[in-house]
């Protein structure tokens, strides 16, 4: 039997912003605000975890953006593979349809990676080329209670999640970050504890601090609705833990954002290995 061929997906329409503004909210951490015309393509898709694919011209001919409007499905149809543009992906922190804005929020470790130090040097007038959005989190308004667990790379979509719960809503947030310098003001409903878990200056991935410190905490009574996202070593870990406490899968959204010593396109492409599964 001969099976249809499936469809191609549809590419995600193409952000051609400008950077506004820039804010360093803490020694790790950097804040992009861009709009412009090419705001106008951005379609909410109401996930508080929706992401973009934000692209780097570092493979295309003089490692620059070419003249005028970009149009990343036509400028991939045109090139080799080998001078794509670079991807890295990054949960939209806000967005203000008014105001033509989206907020993105990168971690940044020096010279390390590529999109940090490009997010520590951005300029107002800087081009900032993405996709998306895409997405499939927002937290469940019926939810007995809700449960955070995170890394710097998790920061947005958590605070984004926070902002979107009811005001009567409980919950407890778990926050992992390198040391007390990094920790940021979230805005939370009064019945959502935030525990900021620091990582004594060690790296991010190589401690167990957050697994454990959700493990060792007293829950409230009913059945959570989690979001953990993080190291992909971490989440493993937490995966054991949610099991051992009895979390549906259904109530579970449980990812990894990054994993130790990889960059993004060997991250992505390990995802489909047994090494890549969460």
């Amino acid at each position: 039997m001969t099976l249809p061929d499936r469809p191609a997906k549809k590419p995600r329409p193409t952000l051609d912003l400008v950077v506004s503004r820039t804010e360093r909210l803490s020694p790790h951490l950097v804040r992009i605000v861009a709009g412009g015309p090419g705001f106008a393509a951005f379609a909410d898709n109401g996930f508080t975890d929706k992401y973009v694919k934000v692209a780097f011209p570092v493979q295309l001919p003089g490692g620059v953006w070419p003249d005028g409007p970009v149009d990343l499905a036509e400028l991939k149809e045109a090139l080799p593979r080998d001078q794509w543009p670079v991807t890295r992906t990054y949960t939209v922190r806000a967005f203000d349809a008014a105001a033509g804005e989206l907020t993105l929020d990168f971690v940044v470790h020096g010279d390390e990676g590529l999109a940090g130090p490009w997010a520590a040097a951005a300029q107002p007038g800087d081009r900032l080329v993405a996709t998306g959005p895409g997405g499939a989190y927002s937290p469940a308004p019926d939810a007995a209670w809700h449960l955070f667990a995170g890394d710097e790379s998790a920061l947005p979509a958590i605070g984004a999640a926070l902002e979107a719960l009811p005001a009567d809503a409980r919950g407890l947030a778990f926050l992992e970050v390198g040391s007390g310098e990094d920790v940021i003001e979230l805005a939370a409903p009064d019945g959502v504890e935030l525990r900021w878990l620091s990582r004594e200056g060690f790296p991010a991935g190589e401690t167990l601090v957050l697994a454990e410190a959700v493990a060792e905490s007293t829950w409230p009574d009913g059945t959570p609705h989690v979001f953990a996202h993080g190291e992909r070593g971490a989440m493993k870990e937490l995966r054991a833990v949610f099991k051992e406490r009895g979390v549906p899968r259904e109530q579970l959204s449980l990812s990894g954002y990054w994993a130790l010593g990889r960059v993004e396109d060997q991250f992505q492409a390990e995802k489909k290995l047994p090494i890549g599964q969460v």
